[in-house]
């Protein structure tokens, strides 16, 4: 299988003449489903651009629980500190679809970032969708229900990884909305009642994404929107 840049969305972004200056120092790298790539208050060392893997951003609280902050893909880039000045987060960074991103190490993100130009503009626009994600998770997580939520969930995975059966636990889904497991095996019961998705042993198949997204809040919708607004990609990028 070949690997390419352009595969995601920000480095595809850049005009020729910056993502050249930058491929020397891309690192091609695996990302293997449950691998972590920082943890809260460690210094960051390099940015990760996936290309096909989805990277979970949660935070875990003192007792153990934990819920996703926002997801990153093929669309984004996973160490927003770095370039902001903050080099340490309170989040955490781990695997949730394996698959592989493009390493730059913290030196070179920070020189490309501080030059001002097409890198700068692209990370500050994508941040502020990243931003609008989170924000809009939250709302979610507070006012909406868990088949909502769990619908929404699954429409953005699929959106950064088409057309692709999903490999996930009912825990980890459960824990990545910050939810019971029970409740998360009710909603996708109703949407594989409903024969919107098929759950068996780990895998999740979505069967009608036009009926997922009818049971999904406006949530979903929005984070698309603004994503597409901020970041606008050829056809063959565009969140679908």
């Amino acid at each position: 299988m070949t690997f390419r840049p352009h595969a995601n969305h920000l480095l595809a972004a850049l005009p020729t003449i910056d993502l050249t200056r930058l491929l020397p120092r891309l690192e091609l790298v695996p990302m293997r489903l449950g691998d972590g790539l920082y943890e809260p208050g460690a210094q960051l060392e390099h940015g990760y651009f996936p290309i096909s893997a989805i990277i979970s951003l949660h935070y875990v609280t003192r007792s153990g629980e934990s819920a996703e902050l926002a997801g990153v893909g093929p669309e984004g880039v996973v160490g927003m500190p770095l370039f902001m000045g903050g080099n340490t987060t309170m989040s955490s960074a781990v695997v949730r679809a394996s698959g592989h991103a493009y390493r730059l190490e913290r030196e070179a993100l920070i020189r490309e970032f501080q030059r001002g130009e097409a890198f700068q503009s692209v990370l500050l626009r994508y941040t502020q969708a990243l931003i609008m994600q989170i924000s809009q998770t939250a709302a979610c997580n507070r006012h909406h229900s868990v088949e909502q939520q769990l619908s929404r969930w699954l429409l953005w995975t699929l959106d950064r990884l088409p057309p692709r059966e999903l490999t996930m636990t009912q825990e980890l889904v459960a824990s990545l909305l910050g939810v019971r497991r029970e409740s998360v095996t009710e909603a996708a019961g109703r949407l594989q009642a409903s024969g919107l998705i098929r759950y068996r042993r780990g895998h999740i198949d979505v069967l009608d994404r036009a009926g997922l997204q009818l049971r999904a809040c406006e949530c979903y919708h929005a984070v698309r929107t603004e994503m597409n607004r901020l970041l606008p990609v050829s056809p063959a990028h565009g969140l679908a």
